[in-house]
């Protein structure tokens, strides 16, 4: 089953990225499990709800573009995959790189949708 849950993390994570760049969370909430636990640096969150009502997506102030670059996508076992994934922020006016992130993303699959999400900054 390794294949089919690493399909659906990176499908997540794609959906997650492009909601950095348009502001629309809504493909992203449809690969999340109703009891997902959302861990994130400023506090976890609990289920569906919270995340859709509590959870702070920060998107890119209007005058930067925002890019999100995926790294390899690595099985992990038993439900777990994790990624590197590189957030580029340019200014739009100038396109020069304004700043980037690094941050890892770990997710948990169970019955095809996301039931953990973990994300770290790691520079």
């Amino acid at each position: 089953m390794g294949a089919e849950e690493v399909e659906i993390a990176t499908r997540c994570l794609q959906a997650a990225g492009a909601s950095l760049e348009t502001g629309d969370r809504d493909p992203v909430y449809a690969f999340l499990a109703d009891d997902v636990e959302w861990v994130v640096p400023a506090r976890p969150l609990h289920g569906i709800d919270e995340v859709r009502n509590e959870l702070i997506w920060g998107l890119p102030p209007e005058n930067l573009d925002a890019e999100v670059k995926l790294g390899d996508v690595e099985d992990l076992g038993e439900g777990r995959v994790r990624c590197d994934v590189r957030e580029v922020y340019r200014w739009k006016q100038t396109g020069e790189l304004a700043h980037e992130r690094l941050r890892r993303i770990e997710v948990t699959i169970r019955n095809g949708k996301v039931s953990r999400w973990e994300m770290r900054v790691v520079g």
